[in-house]
């Protein structure tokens, strides 16, 4: 038998974690071409275009059973979701989307009127974005269907933003409001268990459009990279938002080497997501610090430009960054300091 399978020292990937992986194979990577900017490690590649932007690229994988159940998601917003979560790491790094890949392995349980109706769904997201289809891949697999897209975008090479640039006293600011995508699950969760326990119980969703929608055709916020030109704007760090605040904030200063502190009763929480929350007994806070999958933009800002923001309804402050001996905290609405610690999505 090959020493492969011999072996009794071998790690698992759950002791490494997603992001211990990357950065093991991160630590391996030799870069050879001059034109790569920036490789692993942030939201988008970056590659030399020309004398004026970088080419951003990203790519994402989605699986059936792992990122998505088809009993409750249609394949139209299947499609939709796959093409928005990879346009929003390219706004992450302040860029502008382009184009797309996409590429699909499916198993024989697929027809092809089912294939046709997750493309009704990229399509849709490509004349939203106005960004173009250029390619892929298809495949066949035993079981299920998996999805990966290829986003390319650009950015002037003055505008870009990475995660490593936060400064201390830098604010620190959320788009949008967080947990929806996260409490839309929670309710689409129990809507199945009620079905495959009888088939004939009609789905109880009324009353929850907005958070369904956050989880089932999120939006990149495409919208708000043209808002900060047009505020003349420029973060000094950000990050889309996809496995919880507490994750993104951590990634932040870590890779910016200082410490931060947000205050709980300053982050956005929509009504509906707080009562859902309430009557799952869920802590609004848990959604939004944890729950992952709103795609907003979190970015920091230097002070000097919190009155372009403050009375701005896409943007709330909620908290500033610290030196890095003071580490990373909540300050709950009580007033008690919380370390955070990252207990959103976990790959392996």
């Amino acid at each position: 038998m090959s020493d492969l399978f011999q072996n009794k020292n071998f790690t698992p990937l759950s002791e490494l974690g997603e992001f211990g992986l990357i950065e093991k194979i991160q630590s391996s990577v030799q870069i050879y071409n001059s034109e790569t900017i920036k490789g692993i490690g942030d939201d988008a590649a970056v590659i030399e275009k020309n004398d004026t932007y970088y080419t951003l690229v990203s790519t994402d994988i989605l699986i059936e059973g792992i990122h998505f159940d088809l009993i409750y998601t249609p394949l139209k917003h299947l499609g939709y979701k796959a093409v928005a979560v990879n346009l929003s790491d390219i706004c992450a790094m302040n860029g502008f989307p382009k184009q797309i890949l996409v590429s699909i392995a499916v198993s024989n349980r697929f027809t092809v009127e089912a294939i046709e109706e997750l493309y009704k769904g990229i399509l849709l997201a490509c004349d939203k974005y106005k960004v173009d289809l250029v390619g892929g891949d298809t495949s066949t697999i035993h079981k299920g269907m998996v999805i990966s897209v290829t986003a390319i975008g650009e950015v002037e090479k003055e505008k870009i933003v990475y995660r490593n640039g936060a400064k201390e006293k830098d604010l620190i600011v959320v788009t949008g409001d967080l947990g929806g995508a996260y409490m839309g699950l929670q309710i689409l969760e129990r809507e199945k268990a009620v079905f495959l326990e009888n088939p004939k119980i009609q789905p109880d969703l009324e009353g929850n459009d907005y958070i369904l929608e956050r989880q089932l055709k999120p939006e990149a916020r495409k919208d708000i990279i043209e808002e900060f030109r047009r505020l003349e704007i420029q973060p000094s760090s950000m990050i889309d938002i996809s496995d919880g605040l507490a994750s993104e904030i951590l990634h932040i200063c870590k890779q910016s080497n200082v410490g931060c502190e947000i205050y709980e009763e300053k982050i956005p929480i929509d009504p509906q997501t707080y009562d859902r929350a309430r009557q799952f007994i869920i802590d609004p806070t848990t959604c939004a610090m944890n729950g992952g999958e709103d795609y907003e933009l979190l970015f920091t800002l230097p002070l000097k430009d919190y009155d372009k923001i403050k009375n701005h309804p896409d943007f709330t402050v909620i908290g500033y960054i610290t030196e890095p001996a003071k580490k990373c905290h909540l300050i709950t609405k009580s007033g008690t300091v919380h370390p955070i610690t990252a207990q959103g999505w976990k790959h392996f």
